[in-house]
């Protein structure tokens, strides 16, 4: 256990020395987030997957994310969310009840919309040795957040060589948790309205709001 934790940490030191702010990686990162910025709107199927190796915890869902702008609506079996830049409903249909929050875009949350620009502000990153990942060549990117405190010590990007596509993204967190989110089928230029991101009473009979916003 004690070489686990000191391997452990000497990786973490190691990345966080290391990661500074790579050309090579910057190209990359910048492509790919021109070609999403071109879009008009997007939808995509995902894989979840959550494991903590100590705590033995591996699970896996299959999800759905739609995107337009500043807007999305993330779609997964224990929860939904939905946002429209500026509020966010949380839904837990076991619960039947929906949490309804002020958005705010300037906290360290990830957000799905802007996954393609994270990069931009607050983060180092790393060219690391390409792989292959569901058949397709990738890039692979280490994101390292600037803040020691932040909620995820490193976001791992997987980039398609060829379109500039993301593949797959994992977030680590500081209690072991590794959060990936792996695109399965992706439909650029969606025709998606604004209603699909805003939350509808109606098509929810006997879901509890919960309102947390101050007003």
């Amino acid at each position: 256990m004690t070489f686990r934790i000191a391997t452990f940490l000497g990786v973490t030191i190691v990345t966080n020395l290391f990661a500074q702010y790579d050309p090579n990686a910057f190209g990359v990162l910048e492509a790919m987030s021109k070609r999403y910025k071109a879009f008009t709107a997007f939808e995509a199927n995902i894989t979840y997957t959550l494991t903590n190796d100590v705590s033995k915890v591996n699970e896996k869902f299959e999800g759905r994310i739609i995107v337009k702008g500043d807007k999305f609506r993330l779609i997964l079996p224990e929860q939904e969310v939905i946002n429209n830049g500026s509020i966010t409903w949380t839904y837990i249909p076991e619960a039947k009840e929906v949490t309804i929050d002020n958005f705010d875009p300037g906290s360290d949350d990830i957000n799905p919309s802007k996954i393609y620009e994270i990069y931009k502000k607050g983060f180092k990153y790393l060219m690391l040795e390409p792989e292959t990942e569901a058949g397709i060549k990738v890039d692979v990117i280490d994101l390292v957040p600037e803040k020691k405190d932040a909620q995820y010590f490193k976001i791992k990007m997987k980039i398609s060589q060829k379109e500039r596509n993301i593949m797959s993204w994992t977030m680590f967190d500081r209690s072991g948790n590794r959060f990936k989110y792996s695109i399965t089928k992706f439909v650029p230029n969606a025709k998606v309205e604004d209603a699909v991101f805003t939350w509808d009473p109606k098509k929810y009979p006997g879901v509890e709001e919960i309102n947390l916003r101050n007003e």
